[in-house]
């Protein structure tokens, strides 16, 4: 079903004023995470914010059920050939984040074409540099260790709704850049050891890791890795030994293999889900155009700021 944003929308959002930006930023789908819950009929509502802790909608399944993923207190990885749609993946849950006032974002983004739009939001945006996301990886390590003294002193296990502060989501776009291509490979093996520790350490801290890769191969994911992440999503792969670094071992020998898809336009954003249920779900991912990434970010700032109720 096609829509086109209100002309309140900015008001209704509480945005400031974008000359940039036309009043109305034509049709606009089914597609912008978190803005539609339930939606039937009837006017569009738009919420003044969402929350980590509410489901992130990435797509819908064969039958047009919505498919979304409680993300909070855990990680995901996504992975695919090129073209394959992962960047859809990632852009529906940075739109739900943008209106999440309760979580800090650390993007990393070695070719600096995916993320950059987002970047007003992050606290950190890491480009082709090694160093430098070594040591966003070294400080997020630190915070969550000062997290778990500050959980210990206040007697409760893990970060959340009502204990805050510690939201942060951390998401790596082309994981082989930064764990096998820049660099030396010792800086690599540095990388790795403190993503994985991350991954490992991070859920009741409230870090929530979401890496995608085009290259999924053992020596970019290693088991040990893969099976720290309590999502998988894999979209066309060319192979079904590629498939099955992301969902699993013997997915594909089950029937569930992401070397069905159509590598046509047609297909572009399918992929098979391993979340809640235990059993991947095919759904094709949910797209934003930079127009809508462009309200979401605006969105974003002003309730960062305190501008929204």
């Amino acid at each position: 079903m096609n829509l086109t944003l209100p002309d309140g929308l900015r008001a209704r959002l509480h945005l400031p004023t974008l000359p940039a930006l036309p009043a109305r930023l034509g049709p606009v789908v089914d597609r912008l995470p978190g803005w539609l819950p339930g939606r039937s009929s009837g006017p569009v509502v738009v919420p003044d914010r969402l929350s980590i802790f509410d489901p992130v909608d990435l797509g819908a399944d064969e039958y047009g059920a919505r498919v979304s993923v409680m993300l909070a207190y855990r990680n995901l990885l996504i992975g695919g050939e090129p073209g394959g749609g992962k960047s859809n993946g990632i852009q529906s849950i940075l739109g739900h984040a943008a209106l999440c006032p309760d979580v800090r974002l650390y993007l990393f983004d070695g070719k600096e074409v995916e993320l950059p739009m987002w970047e007003p939001l992050a606290e950190w945006f890491v480009g082709p540099d090694t160093d430098e996301a070594i040591a966003v990886l070294e400080m997020l390590r630190s915070e969550m260790t000062a997290c778990y003294a500050r959980l210990r002193g206040q007697a409760v296990r893990k970060v959340d709704v009502t204990t805050g502060g510690g939201m942060a989501l951390v998401v790596i776009d082309e994981l082989a850049l930064y764990s096998s291509t820049f660099g030396t490979g010792e800086q690599q093996k540095q990388f790795n050891r403190l993503l994985r520790d991350l991954i490992a350490r991070g859920r009741a801290a409230g870090v929530i890791v979401v890496a995608a890769t085009q290259r999924p191969s053992a020596d970019v994911i290693p088991t040990s890795l893969r099976d720290l992440f309590a999502f998988r999503w894999a979209l066309r792969c060319s192979t079904a030994a590629a498939s099955d670094i992301i969902l699993g071992e013997s997915w594909a020998s089950q029937g569930f293999t992401a070397t069905d898809i159509d590598p046509a336009d047609s297909g572009r954003g399918i992929g098979y889900l391993l979340a809640e249920g235990g059993i991947p779900r095919r759904f094709k991912a949910a797209r934003l155009t930079d127009a809508d990434i462009a309200v979401l970010v605006a969105a974003g700032l002003t309730l960062r700021s305190g501008g929204a109720r």
